[in-house]
């Protein structure tokens, strides 16, 4: 069998270096992307495998950045056979607080971003005959949380689950398979971007009163890049957080 390639944005920290990381360590060909110039170059130096690894630094809102990812991979790789769309941010702020520059900055990065890189990958998974596409959204679009107004950020991550949908049924003829893991409360430098600095103060969220740590989401992530029979699929990655909830 042929050594597969991933493309994972947003890889330079947190979920998405988990991910690459996973991937690399399971015998696939990683392209990892980030914004961030200094973080990205260290992951590719802690990564340590130059030969199965490439990094493409840019700003994922730009469709250029998304292009620039598959060529890469084709040039260096000869394939994309699954695309990550990780990158992302979040931040917390209330609705009547929220101007055009910030819903903007979600919509930009966190949806075009997807939309836009997806595009890319899936004119070369069509040439191939096959691909898998898995995308980050969040349990928060199914079950919102008292006191933590997030409607910018939500908001562009449920645009995120509606693509996968859409996306899944136009390419599912092709074998194209789309899918979406929806983390609860993960163990990962977002937490602090949020203004969470105890992210285990938040376990009781979730049915198994503990959090999520990246390898849980690399690991689901690895499983749908390799089914071949799960597409459209919504996955919460929660612990019970849209499940149910404990009294007291």
């Amino acid at each position: 069998m042929k050594t597969q390639t991933v493309i994972v944005t947003g890889a330079s920290t947190g979920i998405g270096k988990a991910i690459a990381g996973l991937f690399l360590q399971k015998g696939y060909n990683v392209i990892i992307n980030s914004a961030n110039e200094d973080n990205l170059r260290a992951t590719f130096n802690e990564l340590d495998n130059q030969e199965r690894v490439a990094m493409v630094i840019g700003d994922i809102s730009k469709p250029g950045t998304g292009q620039l990812l598959v060529d890469t991979a084709v040039t260096r790789f000869g394939a994309v056979d699954v695309l990550v769309n990780n990158a992302g941010i979040f931040e917390p702020k209330p609705f009547l607080e929220v101007d055009e520059a910030h819903l903007d900055g979600f919509l930009n990065i966190n949806l075009k971003g997807t939309y836009f890189t997806s595009q890319a990958a899936v004119k070369q998974m069509l040439k191939q005959g096959e691909g898998s596409i898995i995308n980050i959204g969040t349990v928060l679009v199914d079950h919102a949380i008292g006191g933590f107004p997030a409607t910018a950020p939500i908001s562009s991550k449920g645009g995120i689950h509606a693509l996968t949908r859409q996306l899944a049924t136009e390419f599912g003829p092709n074998n194209i398979r789309v899918n979406a893991i929806a983390p609860g409360i993960i163990r990962s430098p977002l937490q602090a971007k949020t203004g969470v600095t105890n992210a285990d103060s938040l376990a009781g969220l979730h049915l198994l009163n503990r959090i999520g740590e990246t390898s849980d989401v690399a690991e689901l992530a690895l499983y749908l890049a390799g089914s071949n029979f799960v597409t459209g699929e919504i996955i919460n990655l929660d612990g019970g957080h849209v499940s149910g909830h404990h009294i007291g």
